[in-house]
């Protein structure tokens, strides 16, 4: 077993395990954080460890800080033998390179240069899509009507550093998670303001995908728009200033930002739930929805997801919840862990 290396330490780490499934390390790594928790036994997380992804350059020096972190050591995370990693961008074979941060490795090198008995990696979304059957109700918030039916197909979409889309089939023994880019469709506009601020992002931006306005970077870009369109000079502001001003009322331009992102999300929401036939309901995640609390409730989605003319009824009757547990990337991925 080669040793770990501390990054910011001289002290090397000698990796003791046990050929036993717990503990297990699981990940969760998104394009603004990373996120590592020792999973004791099942669904029971400890030293869950939180860091901007920006302070690492690799997934490498991410897993040995972990590794060196005091709290994980007292939990003993070094006898864990199993590992599985959810990571924002596509996973199709052993290369992995994330699509909003400068990170690139191979699933294999990884795997034998932490000497792991087991390692999976997975989307992110296909992750958390896995945790939906195992969320109780105090874990998610339900916005609007309509009743989920069993046994049927279920939308999964969350707006963060980007815009992740995927879903669960029903399946004999189970369910059968999406693996899905449909963050990256083109944005389709509802209403004159929307067609406006599409051909403000035409400006800069060949293709307007959904995630470049429904996105922390989409919330950005809409608030440019509606200021130059409100012929308003305003200095650009991060989306957290955004939406901390929207939620304080302390800024109309935010306001109409907030509201504006809250309906296109319904709209490719309500497309989400018509394409798959979901009738067994649509889940919110992500890093934005979740923080907006009753803001979001009282927003035009639920209106706009159901705005879908001869459909409008079918819509009305499928159910949209607000994922509002902490970490529920984790669930899934040791679902996924376990069944591999």
């Amino acid at each position: 077993m080669e040793p770990m290396q501390d990054p910011g330490s001289d002290k090397t780490y000698k990796v003791q395990r046990k050929t036993n499934p717990y503990p297990r390390i699981l990940a969760d790594i998104g394009g603004t954080n990373v996120r590592f928790a020792l999973e004791q036994a099942d669904g029971r997380f400890e030293a869950v460890f939180v860091q901007p992804l920006k302070n690492f350059v690799s997934i490498s020096q991410a897993l040995s800080a972990y590794l060196a972190d005091p709290i994980a050591l007292r939990a003993n995370v070094m006898q864990a033998s199993w590992a599985a990693f959810a990571m924002a961008c596509p996973i199709d074979g052993d290369d992995v390179k994330m699509t909003n941060a400068n990170w690139s490795f191979s699933i294999e090198a990884l795997q034998q240069e932490f000497g792991f008995e087991k390692l999976r990696v997975v989307n992110d979304f296909t992750a958390l899509a896995m945790s939906i059957p195992r969320f109780t109700n105090d874990q998610v918030r339900q916005v609007g009507g309509g009743a989920a039916k069993r046994h049927a197909a279920i939308g999964l979409i969350g707006a963060g550093t980007g815009l992740g889309v995927s879903g669960l089939v029903p399946a004999k023994e189970g369910w059968l998670p999406l693996s899905s880019e449909g963050g990256h469709v083109t944005f389709s506009p509802s209403s004159e303001r929307e067609m406006d601020i599409l051909r403000f992002a035409w400006k800069a931006l060949p293709h307007v995908s959904a995630e470049r306005l429904m996105s922390g970077m989409g919330i950005e870009l809409i608030y440019r728009a509606v200021s130059v369109l409100s012929g308003v000079n305003r200095d650009p502001l991060a989306a957290p200033e955004i939406v901390r001003r929207a939620l304080t009322h302390a800024c109309p331009i935010c306001d109409e930002t907030l509201e504006l992102f809250c309906g296109m999300l319904g709209t490719v929401a309500g497309n989400l739930a018509l394409t798959l036939g979901a009738q067994g309901g649509i889940y919110i995640g992500g890093g934005i929805v979740p923080r907006l609390g009753e803001r979001f409730d009282q927003s035009c989605f639920r209106q706009r997801f159901e705005a879908k003319g001869r459909y409008a009824q079918y819509l009305g009757g499928i159910p949209t919840f607000v994922i509002t547990m902490a970490h529920p990337t984790l669930l899934g991925v040791s679902a996924i862990l376990q069944e591999s």
